[in-house]
């Protein structure tokens, strides 16, 4: 049997309701593998969508379709209606799919091994299929996407995608547990775009407080002591927010899943978007040393300015007793 199977992740308000997927362990998975993955949530069947979660704020739409053949051009579009239908179905339970991810998954499974070797002896069409391309690709594309692949038994392989995988499965029975585990790389790739744009927004608020120097002296001292507090916040938010997505996965070793995981990080370039957002980090790092020390100077120069205004009032004071003193005994 033939399928495709679709997902869709986007970022929204998840309603406390549903119950724990439970996750079968893989044969191919050490003894800790439940608690080292994040944990998925089921809000809603609906029709042919599940609905799922993960908590606090990241919806996964999911459907599936059985197809004649995954290779052919009817599937090709088939995969791009069923993400589209997907990505609707977010948006109905109020998901921000403005910034979102979605998947494909090829599932093949009940063949023999001489039909494997046929369909890995040809690999465009199912190359085609994982990049969504509707013509045939050069042989260098198709032998680099081949390459990232992963086999554990003589009947069984998974290639994986930027935008889709192929599993061939001969009994069926793990399909669900290798679907879920590319979820997961899916879920971390979109916690850390999300991450991406928040340190953007605030990188660029950060660089419009040049433009705080042309105002008033109270009211640049207001507007600096603000954003202090605004960077101070929103660095702690963004280390826990880094810290929470690398805690969250603990998949480590030569075992099955780990390998598997480490496979399609690799390809979502994971550790790159972690190593862009540590830089950003550092940035805000950066920027807030210098608005810590602005906003010491600018308080330093307030008060140093509120001093030669005191000295000023003093001496006019003194010169008005001088004055009174003097009409006292001029006129006494």
């Amino acid at each position: 049997m033939q399928k495709i199977i679709t997902f869709v992740l986007a970022q929204g308000k998840i309603p406390h309701t549903g119950g724990e997927v439970s996750f079968k362990k893989l044969k191919r998975a050490p003894h800790y593998f439940g608690p080292s993955v994040p944990r998925q949530y089921i809000i809603q069947r609906e029709d042919k969508f599940v609905i799922k979660a993960y908590f606090p704020n990241i919806f996964l739409v999911e459907t599936e379709c059985v197809v004649q053949d995954v290779q052919s051009d009817e599937s090709i579009c088939l995969r791009e209606q069923l993400i589209a239908a997907c990505l609707q179905k977010a948006q109905e339970y109020g998901a921000d799919v403005s910034l979102s991810e979605d998947y494909a998954i090829a599932v093949i499974d009940g063949y023999s091994q001489q039909e494997l070797r046929d369909f890995v002896g040809d690999p465009s069409g199912l190359v085609s299929f994982l990049k969504s391309e509707r013509f045939i690709l050069h042989d260098a594309e198709v032998d680099h996407t081949m390459r990232s692949q992963l086999k554990y038994a003589e009947d069984d392989l998974v290639i994986v995608d930027w935008c889709g995988a192929c599993l061939f499965e001969s009994d069926g029975e793990e399909i669900e547990e290798v679907v879920e585990l590319l979820q997961i790389a899916n879920f971390q790739l979109l916690q850390y775009r999300l991450l991406d744009r928040q340190l953007d927004g605030r990188l660029t608020a950060i660089e419009q407080f040049v433009q705080i120097e042309r105002q008033s002296i109270f009211k640049r001292n207001r507007e600096i002591a603000r954003a202090y507090r605004e960077i101070i916040d929103f660095r702690i938010r963004s280390i826990a927010e880094l810290d929470a997505i690398e805690r969250e996965m603990k998949l480590i070793g030569d075992w099955y899943s780990a390998r598997l995981y480490d496979l399609a990080s690799r390809k979502f370039k994971l550790s790159d978007w972690h190593a862009v957002i540590r830089r950003k980090l550092e940035s805000i790092e950066d920027m807030y040393s210098i608005v810590s020390e602005r906003f010491s100077v600018s308080k330093l120069h307030f008060l140093e300015l509120l001093q030669i205004i005191l000295f000023f009032v003093l001496q006019v004071g003194w010169f008005i007793l001088i004055y009174l003193e003097f009409r006292f005994y001029v006129f006494h």
